[in-house]
């Protein structure tokens, strides 16, 4: 089993899931300004030329970071990262997907509609990149109007894929100049408690 993967949110969100699962796996580095992405042998296992993708033994792919994961917790049940009943696998779903649409999302439009490095994915629209940009803070607003009745973690009082998703955010608001308002004390607190976790140091 080995995992492709490189620079980029979601080959990090799947190295922290690893690491809080204590999971080590042959990596493969895929180096996008050689456009290994766009090789025929890469392209084989991922049509859509992107990273993470897992390749289990018997030649099975998995791709897409958050599929990769639950894969891992399936096969690492320890600890669990997903919830261990039905309200808390609901509520750990719901909140990895807020993360992911509210805040991953409109991050990751800014990158989309404004760096070099995209324009060949899509069609780039500079002035939409520029409104979500400005709607950054207030998504982070929400999301500390959400943490103000004091829980330690997005989904609760347990650490979940949901904290990593939304730490990924913020990590990735920093590489494109959006960091986390100072101000917001709730979303600080929590954020400082999640970058705290040595997964995160990878």
């Amino acid at each position: 089993m080995k995992l492709y993967q490189g620079m980029g949110p979601n080959s990090y969100r799947v190295r922290i899931f690893m690491a809080e699962k204590g999971i080590e796996l042959p990596m493969v580095d895929v180096d996008f300004s050689k456009a290994e992405h766009r090789a025929p042998a890469f392209l084989a296992l991922n049509s859509l030329g992107q990273i993470p993708v897992l390749e289990l033994d018997d030649g099975t792919v998995i791709t897409e970071s958050v599929a990769i994961c639950r894969y891992l917790e399936e096969t690492h049940r320890e600890p669990q990262l997903f919830g261990s009943d039905a309200v808390s696998r609901a509520r750990v779903e719901m909140w990895n997907r807020r993360a992911e649409i509210v805040i991953f999302g409109t991050i990751g439009n800014v990158a989309l509609h404004s760096d070099a490095f995209f324009k060949e994915r899509l069609t780039q629209f500079p002035a939409f990149a520029e409104t979500e940009r400005q709607a950054v803070p207030k998504k982070w607003a929400w999301l500390d109007r959400e943490l103000a009745d004091g829980r330690a973690f997005l989904a609760g009082e347990t650490f979940s894929i949901a904290d990593i998703t939304a730490g990924v955010c913020a990590w990735l608001g920093d590489v494109f100049g959006m960091e986390v308002p100072g101000d917001l004390a709730n979303v600080q607190r929590w954020l400082e408690r999640v970058r705290a976790r040595p997964s995160f140091a990878g």
